[in-house]
Order: structure tokens, then C-alpha cells, then sequence
């Protein structure tokens, strides 16, 4: 029988202990469990980035997968620690909106608030929830599957819509979504938003921090260097990069910058 798989996404970066305390709980556990690590870098307090991390990833793991997600501004608070059930998966995570991607994905997730407390450790810390709540509940849920046990159903979790372009007079206004390790923007555009002319051409009219973007390319590699070019990513977004080059630092802009695209 294969071992279980838990993941693990924070916001505690890898240059102290945080991020591998949780594979010590977990293994205590379970010792068999297969533990992979998707981010420990989303960005500091930032839900709607570990959102996008989440979402994009789980899709990849196989079914049964346990997703620890713990990208918690509000530890020690009153909010909610939950297990979500969707699409074949699992995960444990704050009640903050963190799981907003899994559920547009699946508007059938079963969502319940984890409340049976002898799964946690003792005592529980007020600000290390990830250790004391988060990590062991999901290794005791990759070990039984039985979301039940662990408390009721719930339908008031908390969810938020993520950012969708809107249409400005002849363009679409949308945003930055995030920026990754090589100074690629994501933005908030999709296939379904790009105008039919421009995918057909190659050739776009996209603004982002005062410039402006021509060239609808298939890879990075069509890329002149130094040149910005747009680019629809593997996540499903749209996004601006520069071949060999850091978009970001190019264009001058970072994340919430303002993006439009001429679609007549």
C-alpha cells in the first residue's frame, strides 16, 4: 500500500524552524506519510496568494492527497480551523477564505469545522497553529479518512471571489496577481479574455506600468531580450515576461499593478 501524501503551503519562508516542525509533527504521526513541500514563500499574512498557490497546485497530486494550508493572519483568534473534501482531495486549513480556489473548483466541497481538540497537541500555543492544530490534524486525517470524526458540517466558511478583469470603454482593466521567482507577471487575464484577433496574430496592445506590450508569444524563448512580451502561462494566466530577463523589474511594476488590454 503507497504511503499517504501530505503537502504543506505557508507563509513561513525555509530560514528557521517553522517549516520543519510541521514535517516533525506529522511524522510523529505518521511515520509512513510522504510529506511534500509546494511554498513556503507565499507571501507574509497574504491569503489571496495562498490561495493562488493552493489552487493551482492540488490539481497535480493524486486522489486522496491531504493539503495542509496554513497561511494564518488571524492565529490564536477565533477563527475557524477546517477540513475541506474536494475533488477526490483533503485539506486542513484556517477559515479564511485560503481554500477560496479549491471551492469555485469544486461547488460541492464538503467543508467542516474541526473541533475534536484531542487531535491537536496540548497545550495549544497561541500564535503556532500550523505545529499544534494544523499539522497533526491533517496527519490524523491522512491516517483514517474519516472526515466525520473530526467535526460537523459547516456552510457559512468563508470564501472570497477572486479579482476578474473589468471592461473599461474599449479595453479590459485588470491587475497583477502575483509575481514569481523569475519577475514573471500573473495577471488576472485568462485565455477566454484575450481578444480573437490577438491570439490569431500574435499581436496585442496590453498596458502595464505606463509601457506597452505588442507581442502575444507562444514560449519564452520568442522573446527579444530585454523586451516585454505576453505570454499565457502554464497556470491558466495570462502573464508578462521578459526571455532571460525579470519582467517586474523592467516594467518597474509588482503585485496590484494595473493591467489593460485593447480588445477592439
Amino acid at each position: 500500500m503507497s504511503s499517504p501524501i501530505i503537502t504543506l503551503t505557508t507563509d513561513y519562508g525555509t530560514s528557521d524552524h517553522l517549516a520543519g516542525v510541521l514535517k516533525g509533527v506529522i511524522l510523529r504521526i505518521l511515520p509512513n506519510a510522504t510529506v511534500v513541500d509546494i511554498n513556503h514563500h507565499v507571501a507574509p499574512f497574504d491569503v489571496l496568494d495562498g490561495a493562488l498557490t493552493i489552487g493551482t497546485a492540488y490539481g497535480f497530486f493524486p486522489p486522496r492527497t491531504v493539503h495542509v494550508v496554513v497561511v494564518d493572519p488571524g492565529v490564536g483568534t477565533a477563527r475557524r480551523p477546517i477540513i475541506a473534501s474536494a475533488e477526490q482531495q483533503y485539506f486542513v486549513a484556517p477559515d479564511n477564505g485560503v481554500l477560496s480556489m479549491v471551492y469555485d473548483r469544486d461547488p460541492g466541497a464538503i467543508v467542516r469545522h474541526v473541533t475534536a481538540e484531542h487531535h491537536f497537541l496540548s497545550p495549544v500555543s497561541n500564535t503556532f497553529h500550523g505545529r499544534d492544530v494544523f499539522a497533526p490534524v491533517g496527519a490524523w486525517l491522512a491516517k483514517t479518512f474519516q472526515t466525520e470524526a473530526f467535526g460537523e458540517e459547516i456552510t457559512d466558511f468563508v470564501r472570497f471571489a477572486l479579482p476578474r478583469p473589468k471592461p473599461a470603454g474599449t479595453a479590459l482593466k485588470g491587475v497583477v496577481l502575483r509575481v514569481d521567482a523569475f519577475g514573471n507577471l500573473m495577471t488576472n487575464f485568462t485565455a477566454e479574455d484575450l481578444p480573437a484577433a490577438a491570439v490569431e496574430s500574435g499581436k496585442i496592445k496590453l498596458q502595464v506600468g505606463g509601457k506597452v506590450v505588442e507581442r502575444l508569444a507562444q514560449n519564452f524563448a520568442e522573446g527579444v531580450a530585454g523586451v516585454p512580451v505576453a505570454i499565457l502561462g502554464s497556470s491558466g494566466y495570462l502573464e508578462i515576461a521578459v526571455n532571460k530577463g525579470n519582467a517586474a523589474r523592467i516594467l518597474g511594476v509588482n503585485r496590484g499593478a494595473e493591467v489593460t488590454i485593447e480588445t477592439s
